[in-house]
Protein backbone atom coordinates (compact mmCIF):
# COMPACT_ATOMS: atom_id res chain seq x y z
CA UNK A 1 0.00 0.00 0.00
CA UNK A 2 1.38 3.45 -0.85
CA UNK A 3 2.03 6.19 1.70
CA UNK A 4 -1.13 8.12 0.76
CA UNK A 5 -3.22 4.96 1.01
CA UNK A 6 -1.62 4.06 4.35
CA UNK A 7 -2.30 7.52 5.74
CA UNK A 8 -5.91 7.39 4.58
CA UNK A 9 -6.30 3.92 6.12
CA UNK A 10 -4.85 5.15 9.41
CA UNK A 11 -7.33 8.06 9.46
CA UNK A 12 -10.22 5.67 8.91
CA UNK A 13 -8.94 3.23 11.52
CA UNK A 14 -8.56 6.01 14.09
CA UNK A 15 -12.11 7.30 13.52
CA UNK A 16 -14.29 5.86 16.26
CA UNK A 17 -17.66 7.17 15.12
CA UNK A 18 -17.75 5.91 11.56
CA UNK A 19 -20.17 3.54 9.88
CA UNK A 20 -17.40 1.03 9.16
CA UNK A 21 -16.52 0.79 12.85
CA UNK A 22 -20.17 0.30 13.74
CA UNK A 23 -20.45 -2.49 11.18
CA UNK A 24 -17.28 -4.08 12.54
CA UNK A 25 -18.60 -3.98 16.11
CA UNK A 26 -21.89 -5.50 14.96
CA UNK A 27 -20.04 -8.37 13.26
CA UNK A 28 -17.81 -8.92 16.30
CA UNK A 29 -20.52 -10.84 18.16
CA UNK A 30 -18.27 -12.03 21.00
CA UNK A 31 -16.76 -8.54 21.55
CA UNK A 32 -13.24 -9.91 21.15
CA UNK A 33 -12.08 -6.97 19.04
CA UNK A 34 -11.71 -9.23 16.02
CA UNK A 35 -14.05 -10.96 13.60
CA UNK A 36 -13.55 -14.71 13.53
CA UNK A 37 -14.38 -16.98 10.61
CA UNK A 38 -17.75 -18.07 12.06
CA UNK A 39 -18.72 -14.44 12.66
CA UNK A 40 -17.95 -13.63 9.02
CA UNK A 41 -19.94 -16.66 7.94
CA UNK A 42 -22.95 -15.45 9.93
CA UNK A 43 -23.53 -12.95 7.12
CA UNK A 44 -25.87 -14.52 4.57
CA UNK A 45 -24.06 -12.64 1.78
CA UNK A 46 -20.81 -14.31 2.79
CA UNK A 47 -22.01 -17.75 3.89
CA UNK A 48 -23.86 -18.33 0.63
CA UNK A 49 -20.85 -17.24 -1.41
CA UNK A 50 -18.76 -20.02 -2.95
CA UNK A 51 -15.60 -17.98 -2.33
CA UNK A 52 -16.32 -17.20 1.33
CA UNK A 53 -13.18 -18.89 2.61
CA UNK A 54 -11.04 -16.96 0.11
CA UNK A 55 -12.62 -13.64 1.08
CA UNK A 56 -11.98 -14.30 4.76
CA UNK A 57 -8.38 -15.30 4.03
CA UNK A 58 -7.80 -12.08 2.08
CA UNK A 59 -9.22 -9.90 4.83
CA UNK A 60 -7.04 -11.79 7.36
CA UNK A 61 -3.81 -10.17 6.14
CA UNK A 62 -1.59 -11.52 8.92
CA UNK A 63 -2.95 -15.07 8.70
CA UNK A 64 -3.91 -15.03 12.38
CA UNK A 65 -7.28 -16.66 11.84
CA UNK A 66 -9.32 -13.56 12.57
CA UNK A 67 -9.76 -10.04 11.22
CA UNK A 68 -9.00 -6.98 13.33
CA UNK A 69 -10.44 -3.55 12.55
CA UNK A 70 -7.44 -2.39 10.53
CA UNK A 71 -7.60 -5.54 8.36
CA UNK A 72 -11.36 -5.06 8.00
CA UNK A 73 -10.94 -1.50 6.75
CA UNK A 74 -8.08 -2.51 4.46
CA UNK A 75 -10.15 -5.34 2.98
CA UNK A 76 -13.19 -3.14 2.45
CA UNK A 77 -11.14 -0.37 0.85
CA UNK A 78 -10.90 -2.39 -2.36
CA UNK A 79 -14.70 -2.29 -2.60
CA UNK A 80 -15.02 1.45 -2.03
CA UNK A 81 -16.21 3.56 -4.93
CA UNK A 82 -13.15 5.71 -4.17
CA UNK A 83 -10.81 2.73 -4.48
CA UNK A 84 -8.67 2.82 -7.59
CA UNK A 85 -8.59 0.16 -10.27
CA UNK A 86 -5.25 -1.23 -9.10
CA UNK A 87 -6.58 -1.80 -5.55
CA UNK A 88 -9.55 -3.67 -6.97
CA UNK A 89 -7.34 -5.72 -9.28
CA UNK A 90 -4.97 -6.59 -6.42
CA UNK A 91 -7.90 -7.80 -4.32
CA UNK A 92 -9.24 -9.89 -7.21
CA UNK A 93 -5.72 -11.28 -7.80
CA UNK A 94 -5.51 -12.30 -4.13
CA UNK A 95 -8.68 -14.35 -4.54
CA UNK A 96 -6.71 -16.65 -6.84
CA UNK A 97 -3.26 -16.37 -5.17
CA UNK A 98 -4.02 -18.85 -2.40
CA UNK A 99 -0.43 -19.31 -1.19
CA UNK A 100 0.27 -15.55 -1.28
CA UNK A 101 3.45 -15.96 -3.32
CA UNK A 102 2.53 -13.23 -5.81
CA UNK A 103 1.58 -15.65 -8.57
CA UNK A 104 -1.44 -17.70 -9.62
CA UNK A 105 -0.49 -21.27 -10.40
CA UNK A 106 -2.47 -23.88 -12.32
CA UNK A 107 -3.56 -25.59 -9.11
CA UNK A 108 -4.67 -22.35 -7.47
CA UNK A 109 -6.72 -21.37 -10.49
CA UNK A 110 -8.32 -24.83 -10.51
CA UNK A 111 -9.20 -24.65 -6.80
CA UNK A 112 -10.80 -21.20 -7.04
CA UNK A 113 -12.74 -22.01 -10.20
CA UNK A 114 -13.88 -25.27 -8.58
CA UNK A 115 -15.23 -23.23 -5.67
CA UNK A 116 -17.12 -21.09 -8.16
CA UNK A 117 -18.61 -23.80 -10.37
CA UNK A 118 -19.03 -26.52 -7.76
CA UNK A 119 -20.24 -29.73 -9.34
CA UNK A 120 -21.55 -28.04 -12.49
CA UNK A 121 -18.47 -29.23 -14.38
CA UNK A 122 -16.43 -32.40 -14.28
CA UNK A 123 -12.87 -31.91 -13.06
CA UNK A 124 -11.55 -32.78 -16.51
CA UNK A 125 -13.66 -30.04 -18.14
CA UNK A 126 -12.58 -27.54 -15.51
CA UNK A 127 -8.93 -28.48 -15.97
CA UNK A 128 -9.27 -27.79 -19.69
CA UNK A 129 -10.55 -24.29 -18.89
CA UNK A 130 -7.70 -23.78 -16.43
CA UNK A 131 -5.11 -24.97 -18.96
CA UNK A 132 -6.51 -22.70 -21.68
CA UNK A 133 -6.54 -19.75 -19.28
CA UNK A 134 -2.95 -20.44 -18.24
CA UNK A 135 -1.81 -20.69 -21.88
CA UNK A 136 -3.45 -17.38 -22.76
CA UNK A 137 -2.58 -15.45 -19.60
CA UNK A 138 0.95 -16.72 -18.87
CA UNK A 139 2.71 -14.42 -21.30
CA UNK A 140 6.28 -15.19 -20.19
CA UNK A 141 5.62 -18.96 -20.13
CA UNK A 142 6.94 -19.49 -16.61
CA UNK A 143 3.98 -21.66 -15.62
CA UNK A 144 2.27 -19.07 -13.44
CA UNK A 145 0.33 -15.83 -13.78
CA UNK A 146 1.91 -12.70 -12.30
CA UNK A 147 -0.11 -9.68 -11.21
CA UNK A 148 0.92 -7.89 -14.41
CA UNK A 149 -0.24 -10.83 -16.55
CA UNK A 150 -3.48 -11.02 -14.56
CA UNK A 151 -4.02 -7.31 -15.18
CA UNK A 152 -3.57 -7.81 -18.92
CA UNK A 153 -5.95 -10.78 -18.87
CA UNK A 154 -8.74 -8.77 -17.26
CA UNK A 155 -8.03 -5.37 -18.85
CA UNK A 156 -11.28 -5.43 -20.81
CA UNK A 157 -13.42 -6.02 -17.73
CA UNK A 158 -14.72 -3.07 -15.78
CA UNK A 159 -13.22 -3.90 -12.41
CA UNK A 160 -14.14 -0.54 -10.88
CA UNK A 161 -17.82 -1.18 -11.58
CA UNK A 162 -17.86 -4.85 -10.63
CA UNK A 163 -16.00 -4.37 -7.34
CA UNK A 164 -17.91 -1.83 -5.32
CA UNK A 165 -19.58 -2.27 -1.97
CA UNK A 166 -22.71 -3.17 -3.91
CA UNK A 167 -21.11 -6.09 -5.70
CA UNK A 168 -17.79 -7.71 -6.37
CA UNK A 169 -17.46 -9.98 -9.37
CA UNK A 170 -14.76 -12.53 -9.82
CA UNK A 171 -12.66 -10.88 -12.44
CA UNK A 172 -12.19 -13.79 -14.76
CA UNK A 173 -13.42 -12.85 -18.22
CA UNK A 174 -16.72 -14.50 -19.09
CA UNK A 175 -15.15 -16.37 -22.01
CA UNK A 176 -13.30 -18.51 -19.45
CA UNK A 177 -16.35 -19.31 -17.37
CA UNK A 178 -18.24 -22.41 -18.36
CA UNK A 179 -21.63 -20.90 -17.71
CA UNK A 180 -20.82 -17.83 -19.81
CA UNK A 181 -20.98 -15.11 -17.21
CA UNK A 182 -19.00 -13.65 -14.36
CA UNK A 183 -19.80 -15.13 -10.99
CA UNK A 184 -20.45 -12.99 -7.94
CA UNK A 185 -17.82 -13.03 -5.24
CA UNK A 186 -19.84 -11.18 -2.65
CA UNK A 187 -22.77 -8.89 -2.17
CA UNK A 188 -23.16 -6.01 0.23
CA UNK A 189 -21.58 -6.17 3.64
Amino acid sequence: MGNASSAMLENIVQGSNCTIRKRFVKLDKDNSGTIERDEFLSLPQISSNPLATRLIAIFDEDGGGDVDFKEFVSGLSAFSSKGNKEQKLRFAFKVYDIDRDGYIGNGELFIVLKMMVGSNLKDQQLQQIVDKTMMEADLDRDGKISFEEFTKMVENTDVSMSMTLGMCAAVLPAKYLPIGRQLNVTDQF
